[in-house]
């Protein structure tokens, strides 16, 4: 717990002279708060007593008019100093609160700049659901030590050791028995409390496995709902959500043993205090206002007590939330950026880029139950040109924009962007280069503008509109009734597949990328979009280095070269007329897959070629 605690007072820099003020004043408030029961005393064995003891009332006092004008002042000082205490007290948790909220604002984005720049196979496994639960509920949690670990327990500190010092003062016999109330806390800390934070943890740990699978049923309900498993996906959150109500349920009476101890011990003490200041008052070494006072500070030591046991189990919880997020922000960036790193700029970088013997595995291992996606890739793409991916699925297409993207590095070899490594160019700056349009198309809740301006910050909206008309999306986006300003939907299911996908172009596009990686791009258009975009793409493709994934003729022979991949490997490559001509397994792959009037066109184009 120790080192937990000394992790999260590092985040605290910067904000400990707010802490320091709301600790000041949270002293002050309890400070004068504890006048009151002596306030007490003085009303009865002063006051309201005649005889109050061996000394005797003052003369002056035995006028009840002069009693009663005393008696209004005591009360009136003690409404006077209840109200300094409390708006003193409001003040400095009001300090503290807004301390609180700027520690979990600070958590969640550390936590989230971690979790976007974690590596996407980390990504994956952590699901959207189970980064949600992190950033809100234990980055959130931990955000809350600032109360259960400083100021509560500061706070019962406070009055606990200005209570033990009244106490002192009025009876050094009832002070020892109050002392004894202290192993007890200690020994039930040690015992029992320590206990509970593994119960909060696997809590959270479950909390965060229902939210990615309440998540995950949500984006596939067309799925969901296409398999009838609507009913299996609802049997699934009940069986989760129950494991989790037995894991509160044991955190539960675990944390109600001590408070119910509390309550039993608070009216036994409070009993032995008037078996023994009752005895006292017969033998007459004590007043009745000492034993008065002494009951009040009783019930104020046994409350920051109470308050102590109550702030340990909230401070198991909120430390469990406090060491996930640390696990969060311990986990291993995606790519580790150094000083020395090679800054890009798109107009200086002409886009070149060269793979050398790449090799790669997503389980980076030669095991060979393991088998390497791609294998010895060897290929030079000059600036401006455009490289056609084509083969069966599985042969490695996608993992080799990826790793152009740099979404992963090789397993060994290397890709070089106009003769630097990627491995030692500042990543976000190269990403910066890029235009990806992938054939599961993402898009935000938000407006048509909104999706389309994510590719650049700041842009016009003549920008916005030019990027729409080069995708053959301004026609449809028109139609709609607010335009650009249209709402599109989680993921963009307002949308035909094909209206996401030109949206998607048309991102790429304002992003003016000098790489650009099409992945299936217009897999979703029919054959007039198909063919408006191919126009556009020629001119966009104008100067910039692209990356094509595509199996129709109409995309792939208009590409520089076009590279066959089998099983991780270059079969062949070459023009579209040359690969032709070879009659090997790219032509055998569109006579597969091509449509039958694309079929005609290919054997009169090889008709005129011999």
């Amino acid at each position: 717990m120790g080192a937990l605690l000394r992790a999260f007072f590092t985040h605290l820099r910067g904000q400990r002279r707010t802490l320091a003020l709301a600790l000041t004043t949270l002293t002050i408030s309890i400070t004068i708060g504890l006048t009151i029961p002596a306030a007490t005393k003085i009303a009865i064995d002063y006051i309201i007593t005649d005889n109050p003891g061996p000394e005797g009332l003052p003369d002056w006092l035995n006028l009840p008019a002069n009693r009663m004008t005393l008696l209004w002042m005591l009360a009136g000082l003690m409404v006077l100093a209840a109200a300094i205490s409390l708006g003193v007290g409001l003040w400095g948790r009001w300090q503290m609160t807004r301390l609180t909220k700027r520690i979990q604002a600070l958590l969640r984005k550390k936590a989230f700049e971690r979790a976007v720049r974690l590596p996407l196979r980390r990504v994956y496994e952590l699901k959207s659901g189970g980064a949600s639960s992190v950033l809100r509920e234990d980055a959130g949690g931990a955000g809350e030590l600032v109360f259960s670990a400083i100021y509560n327990p500061w706070k019962a500190i406070v009055q606990l050791v200005g209570t033990l010092s009244i106490l002192a003062f009025v009876d050094w016999r009832l002070l020892l028995g109050s002392l004894l109330l202290l192993p007890i806390i200690w020994m039930t800390h040690r015992t029992w409390i320590s206990r509970l934070r593994p119960l909060y943890r696997a809590i959270r740990r479950q909390r965060e496995t229902i939210d990615a699978q309440t998540t995950e049923a949500f984006s596939g309900m067309r799925v969901v709902r296409g398999f009838g498993r609507e009913r299996g996906e609802a049997t699934r959150f009940i069986k989760a959500n129950h494991l989790m109500i037995r894991e509160e349920l044991l955190a539960w009476w675990r944390s109600r043993l001590l408070e119910v101890a509390w309550e039993i011990l608070i009216p036994t003490a409070s009993a032995a205090v008037l078996l023994y200041g009752g005895w006292r008052i017969i033998e007459g070494t004590l007043t009745v206002g000492d034993v008065m006072m002494f009951s009040a500070y009783l019930l104020m030591l046994l409350a920051p007590v109470q308050t102590l046991v109550v702030t340990a189990t909230n401070l198991q919880n909120n430390l469990a939330g406090l060491d996930r997020t640390l696990d969060l922000l311990e986990e291993p960036v995606e790519f580790e950026d150094s000083p020395a790193s090679v800054i890009v700029t798109p107009k200086r970088t002409p886009g070149a880029v060269d793979l050398q013997g790449v090799s790669f595995g997503y389980h980076q291992s030669h095991d060979e139950s393991r088998p390497l996606v791609l294998r010895d890739i060897t290929l030079g793409v000059a600036a401006g040109e455009t490289i056609a991916l084509v083969g069966p699925s599985g042969a490695g297409k996608t993992t080799l924009c990826n790793l152009v993207a740099r979404f992963f590095d090789p397993t060994a070899g290397a890709i070089a962007l106009d003769g630097v490594d990627l491995r030692e160019i500042d990543v976000r700056s190269y990403r910066r280069l890029l235009g990806i349009v992938e054939q599961d198309v993402f898009l935000f809740d938000g407006t048509i503008a909104d999706n389309i301006a994510y590719a650049r910050r700041g842009a016009t909206v003549e920008q916005i509109h030019n990027a729409a008309l080069l995708a053959n999306a301004d026609n449809f986006i028109e139609e709609l009734p607010r335009g650009y300003d249209s709402l599109i939907g989680e993921r963009g299911v307002r949308l035909s597949g094909g209206q996401r996908q030109r949206l998607a172009i048309a991102r790429a596009f304002l992003a003016d990328p000098r790489i650009l990686i099409l992945d299936e791009a217009t897999s979703n258009l029919d054959t007039e979009s198909e063919r408006l975009i191919q126009q556009s793409l020629q001119r966009v493709l104008e100067g910039r280095t692209c990356f094509v994934i595509a199996h129709r003729l109409s995309t792939v022979r208009r590409a520089s070269r076009i590279v066959v991949l089998e099983r991780g490997e270059i079969l062949e490559i070459g023009p579209h007329e040359d690969l032709l001509d070879r009659d090997g397994r790219y032509a055998e792959l569109l006579r597969l897959q091509i449509d039958p009037e694309d079929a005609a066109e290919l054997n009169q184009a090889g008709a005129q070629s011999l």
